[in-house]
């Protein structure tokens, strides 16, 4: 294989250094002579097998991990592709090539001794599928409601509704799993669960509110669960007969104590917490074998005393049908107690940055957990529905006795027992209708079911502990609100959110005091299920919006289903509680209000960017097939400004009229040679940021090109999409023009002349006071209209947000508008636009039109007939029957020295040069006789400009119909004087404005 070296007659040697990027962090990119190499001193070919893949040792290098991920490992130097610029330009050329893609990496190749290699840091606890996800999410899903609240909701709904309340929550958890799965498979999932999921997918806006949500809905849990604890703490205190206070307060001084052991767990650390759960996994199995055990085996004289009569098809049969009780007796009061034992189901994606692989472990784990939960609920809601009564005594002697047996109520009588007294007076204690803890007295061994209690209500609670701040803490990473960024601090390998704990301990201790489940429960429902609605949804959006970016590798799903599951959900919510839904969601929007309104600068490509691409380029489409009508007429403007912040009044002006109502596109030439640098500075977005900040509604198109006009022609030719184009160009005036160059006067002459070629409008703005903001520098940006070389090319460096004449209040001024020549009408529609505004709302508009003295009233009367069948509300019509008067001499004199520079001399037409070849090679030079040909022009400029002068001091601005050059008649000096004539020694802003001959204008309705 032949060596570099051979190739071309250049020797690759000698131009090591155009080659070797040098920057803070060392050399970065090298070639030796031999091979290209990067900063460590591997080589190119060596790194990535190019040989292999190539055949030749390239400076091209093939795929590799590296290129494509944003962190780094610790102990390796991280690799970066070579930049098009370095496999593009010229290897001659003596500019410096860019890196795009940043190492990590902090030494150059030869300062790697051993003293200095950095000691790779110990990797945090990272877990499985199995025990990150599956028995993380089975032990949050088996919660307080399985032991102590599923017994009596099958007494209340019966075995049949039970199930369908069981399957409705699995089907809305099961749903959200598979959207869940499908978002978390699409792409890497880095910690904050929930939140980062919603946020990531359908942005900042919705993600920041549902995070803050679940972040508490997850505190409030701790509280849930805590107090199903201590209940049963408290129960098991009674039947000994103990106490501390009362019930209540027994209830709450429990909890607060749990909460407090919990909360050391936690701040043990991740390893602790896992260990913990493995534990509390053991018993819970443990105690439903024993439950199973005990269901089987035959009851005892005791038991049965207590409604416990084992298997019988006649207490399923009778326990199969709804027995409503109490205010809360309906399907929605218990699916809405019953919902939040089924709201686990994330609690292994809420640790996702504890995951080893987030995109295998989340969807196998979360799925597998609710399949193996829903089969429980089912199995206990129906054994102890088939072997238990609703109402039973406890009483021993409720024996039934031969005299009473016709009076006998309930279904006990079958099997012995009487307890019509305790029905009757509703003063049972005992069954599934009255005692919470019936699946103590079922199982064979009432401790195990304590201890099952003890494991589900503190390893859920423990869980949710755990979950709140590790979702809080990603979402004060990412400064969304304000005040919340103090709890976003790590500490440890782990990035444990200490803060974060302790917040959730105050908030679930709050809620703990208020020591009723039932009343906790159907608080935290409904941020489960808005949660639900959002995570269904977003997985909805990101399939329907077809982005290329979404690509899960998790298969089985539905958008179709995630429509369903994001509705369902939200009906549920308000089904359960109205008044919680509405409370749900009025934060969500507020939150999502705020975050609409500070507009946080980060960009996560959501498919809510992704959507709003399809609608756009959607509307785009459809409008290319409706042809253009008058009625619908926008005066879409492109506006050549340089960098936005060089000529702020001019993009405030044109954003004035423009925003809310038609396209604007500032346009900015950058000219000199391409290259990376050059191009950066013509497309950069510091431009889009500024115009954001001044909040200018406009787009931002810069290109590079070796001089203004060609790069205007660029523009002119290339900017807008489909019928989203530009019609009218509008341009500052140039001032310093008679100090610049002849050429570059020739060059912006024929920038208007090539728009109205392109069947543009064109308008020129002048301000007494200019529109450029600059100061000398030597560097290459777009000089603009009002640059000197003599002076060095100049850069732009204004204020910040400079204030202009256009931000402010207008008063009652007058908006001057002479309307000299029938152009279409974009000179009326201008003003009228203006007008619209606030601003300029309370200004008069004033037409002035040319006319005779003999027919001037007659005139006016038709020109306001004109302006009236146009309803642009303009009642203020002046005839001016002396604009074709003669000016005054001095003012002719002025004008002619002005134009005598360009004017051709004595030496210049006795030459030998042809009139063709001179207007050839200086296309600015007037002659004797183009001067006479365009004398009436001429004159009718210096004679406008008195009229100005005369009638428009005071105006707060003036809007003149633009005369126009012929070409090839009017040399561009000429033109350039007519409009400087016209324009100048005006104090307020002056528009010159002719419109490309068609109508924009009509009175029609169709």
């Amino acid at each position: 294989m032949r060596s570099p070296e051979s190739y071309s007659g250049i020797s690759l040697s000698a131009l090591r250094s155009q080659f070797s990027v040098n920057g803070e962090e060392g050399p970065k990119y090298g070639f030796d002579g031999n091979r290209y190499h990067y900063g460590d001193g591997t080589s190119v070919a060596s790194q990535n097998s190019t040989q292999i893949l190539t055949g030749y040792d390239t400076l091209d290098v093939g795929p590799n991990y590296d290129f494509y991920a944003n962190t780094n490992a610790q102990g390796r130097v991280r690799r970066s592709r070579p930049s098009l610029f370095q496999l593009h330009s010229n290897i001659e050329d003596s500019c410096p090539p860019p890196l795009y893609e940043e190492t990590n990496t902090g030494r150059a190749p030869g300062d790697s001794s051993e003293d200095d290699v950095e000691e790779p840091q110990s990797e945090p606890t990272r877990f499985g599928w199995v025990k990150g996800v599956m028995i993380r999410c089975m032990l949050n899903i088996w919660g307080v409601i399985l032991y102590l609240r599923l017994p009596w909701i099958t007494a209340q709904a019966g075995i049949g509704l039970t199930w369908v309340i069981i399957l409705l929550s699995s089907c809305i958890t099961g749903i959200t799993g598979l959207s869940t799965s499908a978002i978390a498979t699409n792409g890497r999932v880095k910690g904050g669960g929930t939140y980062f999921l919603i946020s990531r997918s359908l942005g900042p806006e919705l993600g920041g509110s549902i995070g803050l949500i679940f972040a508490f809905a997850n505190a409030v849990a701790v509280a849930m669960h805590t107090v199903g604890f201590a209940e049963t703490v408290q129960a098991l205190m009674e039947e000994s007969g103990a106490s501390i206070v009362d019930p209540i307060n027994d209830i709450r001084i429990i909890g607060v104590i749990t909460v407090t052991c919990l909360l050391a767990i936690s701040l043990a650390g991740m390893e602790w917490e896992a260990k913990a759960q493995v534990l509390f996994f053991f018993v819970i199995l443990v105690s439903f074998a024993n439950y199973i055990v005990g269901t089987i085996i035959p009851a005892t004289p005791q038991k049965q005393a207590k409604g416990f009569f084992s298997y019988q098809a006649d207490i399923f049969a009778e326990n199969f049908v709804p027995g409503w009780r109490g205010p809360e007796g309906n399907f929605f009061g218990m699916f809405s107690i019953f919902f939040p034992s089924a709201t686990g189901i994330l609690a292994g994606a809420n640790i996702s940055g504890d995951l080893k692989d987030p995109t295998v472990a989340i969807p196998r784990g979360t799925l597998m957990a609710i399949f193996w939960t829903t089969l429980s609920y089912l199995i206990i809601a129906a054994t102890i529905g088939a072997c238990m009564v609703r109402d039973a005594s406890g009483v021993m002697n409720d024996t039934l006795a031969v005299s009473s047996a016709d009076s006998c109520q309930g279904l006990a009588c079958q099997y012995g027992w009487d307890f019509t007294n305790c029905i009757t007076n509703r003063t049972c204690t005992y069954g599934l209708s009255n005692q919470y803890q019936s699946m103590s007295l079922v199982s064979g061994f009432a401790p195990l079911i304590t201890a099952g209690i003890f494991g589900a209500t503190l390893s859920s609670a423990l869980a949710c502990l755990v979950s709140a701040p590790k979702v809080f803490q990603c979402l004060c990473k990412d400064n969304l609100y304000p005040v919340i960024g103090f709890f976003g601090k790590g500490n440890g390998k782990n990035d444990e959110p200490i803060r974060g704990y302790v917040l959730a301990y105050i908030i679930a201790v709050c809620f703990v005091l208020i020591a009723e489940l039932n009343t906790i429960a159907p608080i935290i429902s409904n941020f489960f299920l808005c949660s639900y609605a959002l995570i269904n949804f977003s997985c909805f959006h990101a399939s329907i919006t077809n982005s290329p970016g979404w690509r899960p590798s998790f298969r089985f799903y539905s958008k179709w289903m995630s429509l369903l599951g994001a509705v369902v959900s939200v009906i549920i919510m308000f089904l359960l509680t109205w008044w919680a839904a509405l409370i749900a969601i009025g934060i969500v929007i507020f939150l999502l209000g705020y975050v609409l309104y500070k507009r946080p600068s980060v960009n996560w490509g959501s498919s809510v960017q992704a959507g709003s691409y399809n609608m756009a380029l959607s509307y785009c489409v459809s409008l290319n097939q409706v042809d253009d009508h008058i009625k619908n007429y926008r005066p879409q403007c492109l506006v050549l400004t340089g960098p936005p912040s060089c000529r702020p009044a001019l993009v405030d002006f044109v954003g004035t009229f423009t925003k809310n109502l038609s396209l604007m596109i500032c346009g900015n030439v950058v000219t000199v040679s391409p290259s990376p640098a050059t191009l950066d500075t013509a497309s950069s977005n510091s431009h889009v940021i500024w115009l954001n900040k001044r909040q200018i509604k406009s787009f931002y198109h810069g290109v590079v090109a070796n001089d203004l006009r060609t790069g205007v022609k660029m523009l002119l030719q290339g900017a807008g999409l489909g019928r989203i184009r530009p019609n009218v160009l509008l341009t500052g005036f140039k001032r310093d023009w008679r100090k610049d160059k002849p050429s570059c006067i020739d060059n912006y002459i024929g920038i208007l002349h090539d728009a109205f070629d392109l069947q543009y409008g064109v308008c020129v703005l002048r301000m007494r006071e200019g529109l450029d903001m600059f100061r000398q520098a030597q560097t290459h940006v777009n000089p603009g209209f009002e640059a000197s070389p003599e002076r060095g090319v100049n850069t732009c460096v204004p204020p910040p947000q400079p204030s202009t004449v256009f931000q402010s209040q207008q008063g009652k001024k007058t908006i001057d508008v002479y309307w000299l020549f029938d152009d279409g009408g974009l000179t009326l529609l201008l003003p009228y636009l203006l007008t619209r505004k606030k601003r300029w709302a309370r200004c008069k508009v004033r037409v002035f039109v040319g006319g005779d003295t003999q027919r001037k009233e007659e005139q006016r009367k038709e020109v306001m007939d004109l302006i009236s069948k146009f309803r642009l509300g303009f009642h203020d019509v002046e005839v001016l029957p002396d604009i074709n008067a003669r000016p005054q001499p001095e003012h002719v004199r002025r004008f002619e020295d002005l134009i005598g520079p360009y004017r051709l001399n004595t030496a210049q037409k006795d030459g030998h040069v042809t009139a063709e070849q001179l207007n050839q090679d200086c296309p600015w030079m007037v002659s004797d006789e183009e001067i006479e040909t365009n004398k009436p022009k001429t004159l009718r400029q210096i004679r406008l400009n008195e009229v100005l002068q005369d009638y428009s001091r005071d105006a707060a601005i003036i809007f003149v119909t633009m005369p126009v050059g012929r070409r090839g008649q009017c040399p561009s000096a000429l033109y350039m004087a007519w409009l400087e004539t016209l324009s100048r020694d005006l104090r307020p802003p002056v528009l010159l404005v002719r419109g490309n001959q068609e109508n924009v204008l009509t009175f029609y309705c169709q």
